[in-house]
């Protein structure tokens, strides 16, 4: 019989590629997960890694073991799933991973409606950017998370997980209104950034859609997430498909944080629908023929789990009601 526990390790080292960041995730020593990989080995009776100095590869029976561990854990999950139906009240824990436009904008209210309908349900949140979300789904440390894609940055496909859409939005271009028009000061900036964080956003000048927006906006300084966000990755290959590269002065992750510097003059930068809460003065928006979708995440097997589902119905109903 093959130990669960050390199937999902192996799992695990074939989507993290290292024993110490299989270990880190999982709350082990690197030791003990190697112990542990070599004890399967002995189990299954063939090779499942090629070790060269410190590093280590998957064999081609391991990857096929993989393959068929996906599917026993799935099938677990889905038995778990099942079994939790039978309780008349729902408790535990639900632990949603979400990106921070979300949290504030669709998050809080599904835990408001999570927390009336469930109170003895414990709610757990992570802030974390969408790349980081398979891997947290995978080490079960998240039951469900908000991914994300672009028209330009699509979302591969991921083993052992399931997703279902949630929402779109337009992404808008964002520029300073021309230099003759007054700068609002740093307090009302300020009183903007902290200001509603309703849904829809605040009125602000706003162009019909022009897909050579872009291209106007070559020469321009440009505001962009972290390098290795998905935002971040949008706006380079966004600009890059509009025939330029963009020449990005200052890096925020915050859409709050991004309209102010664009208020202040300091660039252009593309902002979603999510990310436009509170508008500054001073801020054009122009819609552009680019989308961004927001997708619910959760393990395979673990959609109808009581709990999860719950938190589905929540969040489906938070956007709902926003929109």
């Amino acid at each position: 019989m093959l130990d669960l526990r050390r199937l999902r390790l192996l799992r695990e080292l074939a989507h993290r590629k290292t024993i110490a960041a299989v270990a880190e995730a999982l709350s082990y020593t690197p030791s003990a997960v190697s112990q542990q990989l070599t004890a399967l080995e002995k189990e299954v009776g063939v090779p499942l890694l090629e070790r060269t100095g410190r590093s280590v590869t998957l064999t081609p029976a391991a990857l096929r073991l993989v393959e068929h561990t996906e599917t026993i854990l799935a099938t677990v999950t889905q038995a778990t799933a099942e079994l939790a139906t039978a309780r008349t009240e729902l408790t535990g824990t639900l632990r949603i991973g979400a990106f921070p436009t979300a949290v504030r904008t669709i998050l809080s209210p599904a835990l408001v409606t999570l927390s009336r309908a469930h109170p003895r349900l414990e709610l757990l949140v992570t802030e974390l950017d969408p790349a980081a979300a398979p891997a947290a789904l995978r080490a079960e440390t998240l039951d469900i998370a908000l991914v994300q894609e672009y028209d330009y940055v699509p979302m591969d496909p991921e083993p052992g997980l399931d997703t279902e859409p949630l929402l779109t939005e337009t992404v808008h271009l964002a520029v300073p209104t021309p230099a003759s028009s007054p700068k609002p000061v740093a307090s009302e900036l300020l009183a903007m950034s902290e200001n509603s964080v309703a849904f829809e956003p605040v009125a602000t000048p706003e162009s019909p859609v022009d897909p050579e927006a872009l291209v106007a906006q070559r020469d321009s300084s440009w505001i962009a997430s972290t390098p290795g966000t998905l935002c971040h990755a949008m706006t380079v290959r966004a600009c890059r498909a509009a025939g330029f590269t963009p020449r990005i002065r200052h890096h925020a992750d915050d859409f709050g944080a991004v309209l102010a510097l664009v208020a202040a003059g300091q660039g252009v930068a593309l902002v979603p629908d999510l990310g436009l809460s509170a508008v500054p003065p001073g801020v054009i928006l122009t819609p552009l023929p680019t989308q961004r979708r927001t997708r619910l995440a959760y393990r395979r097997g673990a959609a109808d789990h009581p709990i999860v589902a719950a938190g589905r119905a929540a969040l489906h109903l938070a956007v709902q009601s926003a929109t």
